[in-house]
């Protein structure tokens, strides 16, 4: 017989606190790194949604509707 068939609810538990431990973890890193994001100037470089939404080099800019 193996252990997890001894007794599968402290096998049960355990993985709940370990998972619980790592999404309480994970919440603490993502809260720090959105605050070091707030923390600094504003970001002015052209890049993703903004820059995909441009046109490309050549094109009119005043086209925009």
């Amino acid at each position: 017989m193996n252990s997890s068939s001894k007794n599968p609810n402290r096998e049960q538990s355990s993985r709940e606190k370990r998972r619980s431990d790592e999404l309480r973890a994970n919440l603490a890193r993502r809260k720090q790194q959105a605050r070091s994001r707030r923390a600094g100037a504003a970001d002015d470089r052209d890049e993703g949604i903004v820059a995909a939404a441009e046109k490309p080099a050549g094109s009119s800019k005043g086209d925009h509707d």
